[in-house]
């Protein structure tokens, strides 16, 4: 595979939520009906934590980082199952997440980073990172950044 999904959700803004070169990897797996009608699920190919990835270093030459954004809501609330929810060590979880992102993306490689502003503001990420992005864009309260990874054998 050449794009890791590290935290896929329900693929929500996939066009293509079958792409044949993504491994979409999650930490849940769930099918269930919401309050509005519609059907959640969250059916990765591989069941895993986006702070410990299973893959050797460089595997990927891109990596989608859409960590959980929420950190209060109902344990059963739809938003919860819907987007996950991040613990009272949400700062180190998005660190090592990003470390980890960073440990499997090949050099030269592109990392994607989503991020919702609803409970937690971008500047208290980038904070908690050790990464600086290239360039990104904001709608709303949703932000899209772009990062590369350094390649050190180059210089």
């Amino acid at each position: 595979m050449k794009i890791l999904d590290a935290c896929c959700g329900s693929r929500m803004f996939w066009f293509d939520k079958e792409h044949e070169d993504t491994l979409y990897m999650d930490n849940r797996v769930l099918s269930e009906m919401l309050c509005d009608g519609r059907r959640l699920e969250i059916n990765p190919d591989m069941k895993g934590d986006f702070r410990s990835m299973p893959f050797p270093d460089d595997s990927f030459y891109m990596v989608v980082f859409d960590p959980p954004h929420l950190i209060k809501a109902g344990q059963d609330s739809w938003l919860a199952k819907k987007y996950g929810l991040l613990g009272p060590e949400w700062r180190e979880d998005i660190a090592q997440g990003f470390r980890e992102c960073m440990r499997v993306l090949r050099p030269n490689g592109t990392l994607i980073f989503k991020w919702n502003e609803d409970q937690i503001a971008l500047p208290e990420i980038l904070k908690a990172i050790d990464f600086k992005p290239l360039f990104g864009q904001k709608r709303s309260k949703t932000q899209f950044l772009v990062f590369m990874k350094e390649d050190t054998n180059a210089k």
